[in-house]
């Protein structure tokens, strides 16, 4: 088994406990104080929507830039989802708000913004689907310009602040919240 498929499933493990274990009382913490934050052995700070959204029409998703945390909610609430994220290296690539899906693109194609193209000169003005796309295998583009929620294919970048100011998951987990999300979905950045 190569390093980066045990570092993966190491990573899968510690979501799937976390996720447990707010459902876990004997695990996770449960703060009686209105308003306290409940944490779960992962260390990912899982928040509810009810504090950032009216209802969950059409699905909802919060991208916690401090936790490095993404998570998703079925409108239903039938279907609650929590992955780990890659996010914007610096506080002025990071965009914080509320926006929406308004794209979904399987085997996205990217191009630097012209921000980046300043900033790293050297990089190619376009990359096709492919292993050497930033994006990955899916990508939800957000209303905001240059946004995404998206795959990658260097996993090492999970975890960490590495992006460009978007929202990065493992592949195969951006391909299941591709499959849950829908165009209108709510997003926001906290």
């Amino acid at each position: 088994m190569s390093t980066t498929t045990n570092r993966r499933s190491f990573l899968s493990g510690v979501v799937a406990a976390g996720a447990a274990s707010v459902a876990a009382p004997a695990i996770a913490q449960q703060l009686g104080a209105a308003g306290a934050t409940r944490r779960n052995a992962s260390a990912f700070r899982l928040v509810d929507w009810r504090d950032h959204f009216d209802n969950l029409k059409g699905g909802a998703i919060i991208a916690d830039t401090t936790a490095r945390v993404l998570q998703y909610w079925s409108e239903d609430e039938s279907n609650h989802k929590v992955f780990p994220t890659s996010v914007p290296l610096s506080e002025d690539l990071t965009r914080l708000g509320y926006t929406e899906v308004v794209r979904k693109v399987e085997g996205p194609s990217w191009s630097p913004t012209p921000e980046m193209k300043k900033r790293n000169p050297e990089w190619p003005d376009f990359v096709g689907p492919g292993p050497d796309n930033p994006l990955g295998t899916h990508a939800l583009y957000l209303s905001w310009q240059y946004y995404r929620i998206h795959g990658t294919n260097d996993t090492r970048k999970i975890g960490r602040r590495s992006s460009n100011g978007c929202i990065g998951l493992y592949n195969e987990q951006i391909a299941v919240l591709f499959g849950l999300a829908r165009v209108g979905t709510q997003v926001k950045l906290i």
